[in-house]
C-alpha cells in the first residue's frame, strides 16, 4: 500500500487517466485525504522536532567556535539585553514579552547548569577533531561523546541526545 502523498497521487492518476475526476467520497478520494493528512502530520512533527533541537545545536555550535571556558560567558549572554529592557520600561508597567522570554530562558539554563550543562566532551582529542569537522547536521552529533558540566565543577559522562539527567 502506498504511504506517501506523492505515491498515492501517482497511483490514482494512473487509474483515473481517462476522466481525471474523482467523486468526493470515493475510495480514491479518501486515500488522498488520508495521505495528505499523514504528510501534514509528518511535517508538523519534523518542525516541532527541529524547534526542540535548536537550542542544543546552538550550544554546540557556540562551543565549537569557542573553548570550554566560555560556557559561563555563554550562559550570561542575555544579561545585558535583559537589564537594558528593564531600564527602558516605565515604572509600574508589566514586562514585555521578550523580557519574559529572556527571564524564562535564563531560569531554564541556570537550572540546567546547576544539575549539569550538556556539552560535547572537550577533553578528548578525537572528540574535538570530530567537533571541528561537524557540518551542523543533527545526525552527526551521535558520533560525539558528551558530558554534563555542573556548576560545582563536576563532570559526568552523558549520552546523546540529552534525556533529563543522563
Amino acid at each position: 500500500m502506498a504511504k506517501s502523498l506523492a505515491k498515492v497521487q501517482k497511483k490514482i492518476s494512473k487509474k483515473q487517466a481517462k476522466t481525471g475526476v474523482l467523486h468526493a467520497n470515493s475510495k480514491d478520494a479518501q486515500r488522498l485525504r488520508r495521505a495528505g493528512a499523514r504528510a501534514e502530520k509528518l511535517e508538523r512533527l519534523a518542525v516541532a522536532r527541529a524547534k526542540t533541537n535548536q537550542p542544543l545545536l546552538h550550544i554546540i555550535r557556540k562551543l565549537r567556535e569557542d573553548d570550554l571556558l566560555n560556557v559561563i560567558r555563554y550562559l550570561s549572554r542575555d544579561d545585558e539585553e535583559l537589564a537594558e529592557r528593564k531600564d527602558q520600561r516605565r515604572p509600574g508597567r508589566p514586562s514585555s514579552t521578550r523580557e519574559d522570554l529572556l527571564k524564562r530562558q535564563m531560569t531554564m539554563q541556570d537550572n540546567e547548569y546547576s544539575i549539569g550543562f550538556w556539552i560535547p566532551d572537550m577533553q578528548d582529542d578525537d572528540n574535538l577533531e570530530k567537533l571541528r569537522r561537524w557540518n551542523g547536521d543533527w545526525g552527526y552529533l551521535s558520533t560525539l561523546k558528551y558530558v554534563r558540566l555542573a556548576r560545582d565543577g563536576s563532570i559526568h559522562r552523558s549520552s546523546f541526545p540529552p534525556k533529563g539527567q543522563s
